[in-house]
């Protein structure tokens, strides 16, 4: 061979030698299942699907106060007060000016329970709320999907938020003295949204728990409460702070249908469909927990929780509202210590028997390691991140 040609001949050599080496690496890389241009040693880590229960999804979408709440709703919208006289569902209307004469009745015999024009009125409206509440109450899993136009309607400086936009950053503030001592006001304020439970004060404790609040969450007992004062004033945090609440009774949205035309700030009912959602998940939670500890059969739980006034808290759908709502959500004062308060800011001495709340932290456990595995949620909701400060 020519010495012109050897150089030649030794390049394409080593081309075509390069060339066989990488095809030979490339099949061997897809063959044992690895991903082109990586090592076959690195294995990405994929958590195994979450496995239901089925018999515990179909005992958690049972609703035991179903028919007692139907029942109530059937008798408020044909006006009839006579049998929601207990105190369980009194309403700011057997204390206030608009009272309810059930002793009045008619010619034929029916009831009359209005004795003035102005309150005609009132009840008319109240009725407009519970029967559109009532027609909505009926399960969606993918109701959390929907819970970001709530930020259309909430007073907010952030002009991108009425585009429908999620908040960057949501703090989520139980009550629990465990806050006491922790300096966690500063974090809780750097939150672009912060959301806070059933009126909790802050003055006085504004480096433990902040003091920026952008949603007063309550449940529908504390605004019976504000309705009974002038003007039903309800705002620990000021009169621009929207609030949300659920109804416990049906009866409260009388106080809402006073109370609304008052408020400055939005005041706003949370939707029957998210109220369900979270009635199933924490008594999944609850159930799931029950039988794991006790070892005992599905129908002992009612009698160990309260049965049909079994309930989810006002933190739990918080944190609900804040996963539809928020890009990344950050949860404090949730938990309890034998050291600390029940409540930061009372002396409630312990915790109320109609919630579950260790079943509670259980989902709040899963929303931080393994979202996943929160049953009755579409697989189309993608859950934000979740932290949770001590």
């Amino acid at each position: 061979m020519k010495r012109s040609i050897r150089p030649i001949f030794s390049v394409v050599f080593i081309i075509a030698a390069a060339a066989t080496l990488c095809f030979r690496i490339m099949v061997s890389g897809v063959s044992s299942g690895g991903e082109l241009g990586y090592r076959n040693d690195i294995v990405v880590e994929q958590r195994p699907a979450p496995v239901f229960n089925d018999t515990l999804l179909r005992f958690a979408a049972v609703d035991l106060a179903e028919d007692s709440l139907r029942q109530d709703v059937e008798q408020l919208v044909d006006g009839n007060f006579r049998d929601l006289t207990s105190g369980r569902h009194r309403s700011f209307l057997w204390s206030g000016r608009h009272r309810i004469d059930i002793r009045a009745r008619s010619a034929r015999g029916v009831p009359v329970q209005l004795r003035s024009p102005e309150f005609y009125r009132l009840w008319l409206e109240f009725r407009r709320y519970l029967q559109t509440w009532w027609r909505n109450h009926r399960f969606r899993d993918d109701v959390m999907s929907n819970l970001i136009n709530i930020v259309k309607i909430l007073n907010t400086s952030n002009d991108d938020n009425e585009k429908g936009l999620k908040y960057k950053t949501c703090a989520v503030v139980g009550n629990s003295g465990i806050l006491l001592k922790s300096d966690l006001g500063e974090v809780i304020d750097s939150h672009e949204f912060v959301i806070r439970l059933n009126n909790a004060r802050t003055r006085g404790y504004e480096r433990n728990v902040g003091s920026k609040t952008s949603l007063s969450f309550v449940n529908s007992n504390i605004l019976h409460l504000c309705a009974r004062r002038e003007r039903c004033f309800c705002h620990p945090y000021g009169e621009n702070v929207a609030i949300m609440m659920y109804m416990c009774q049906m009866i409260h949205f009388l106080d809402y249908a006073v109370c609304n035309a008052s408020h400055k700030a939005p005041l706003l009912i949370t939707d029957p469909q998210f109220d369900i959602l979270c009635a199933r998940i924490v008594k999944y939670y609850s159930v799931s927990r029950f039988v794991k500890e006790t070892g005992k059969p599905l129908d002992e739980w009612a009698g160990s929780h309260d049965g049909s006034s079994f309930h989810y808290s006002s933190g739990m759908q918080a944190v609900m509202l804040a996963l539809g709502i928020c890009e990344k959500v950050s949860i404090f004062g949730f938990g309890k210590s034998d050291s600390a308060k029940h409540h930061y800011h009372t002396n409630q001495k312990g915790e109320l028997h109609l919630h579950d709340y260790q079943a509670e932290y259980d989902l709040y456990r899963d929303l931080v390691e393994r979202p996943e595995a929160v049953p009755f949620i579409s697989d189309k909701f993608k859950f934000p991140p979740v932290v949770i400060h001590r």
